[in-house]
């Protein structure tokens, strides 16, 4: 169900992906609010699950994971059976950090974090491949990211 926002809710939620680790005197500040009611609707935000939760953004090349790849995957049944065991199978994998059902000619499509293209390779051997119902599997590398961001466009959100 979608949370019913107003302006200034989308402002709070503007500045919290902008700064996640402002405090609430910060926020309230910036958004034009007493810090008591800024508090109030931001622990609303998170009690309507609006605010999924907090982390740090890493930079993968500074703790090793060189490589990066989109993983397009098709599975050769399509029963719920089959659906849920490939599903478990990815959530267990920590090179995938997003997993990503689609339409088309493409079942999934997953987002895959290693070392160098060795990990890569057994990634890809050792449990993708291993993976009961995968029928075929396409992948793209990396060369640069000219985007990535985690914000959401709030601009398109109607109050």
């Amino acid at each position: 169900m979608q949370a019913a926002l107003d302006r200034t809710d989308l402002r709070i939620l503007a500045a919290l992906q902008t700064n996640g680790r402002a405090s609430n005197a910060e926020l309230a500040a910036e958004v034009n609010l007493s810090p008591s009611a800024c508090l109030r609707r931001v622990q609303k935000l998170e009690a309507d699950g609006v605010i999924a939760g907090y982390g740090a953004r890493l930079e993968p090349r500074s703790i090793g994971l060189g490589l990066q790849a989109f993983v397009r995957v098709q599975l050769s049944r399509h029963e719920a059976e089959a659906i849920e065991t490939f599903t478990e199978r990815v959530a267990a994998w920590e090179e995938v950090v997003a997993c990503h059902a689609l339409t088309g000619d493409m079942d999934y499509l997953l987002q895959v974090y290693v070392a160098d293209l060795d990990g890569f390779s057994r990634f890809l051997l050792d449990r993708l491949l291993n993976a009961s119902g995968v029928a075929d599997v396409n992948t793209s590398f990396v060369l640069r990211t000219v985007k990535a961001s985690t914000a959401l466009p709030l601009g398109n959100v109607r109050p």
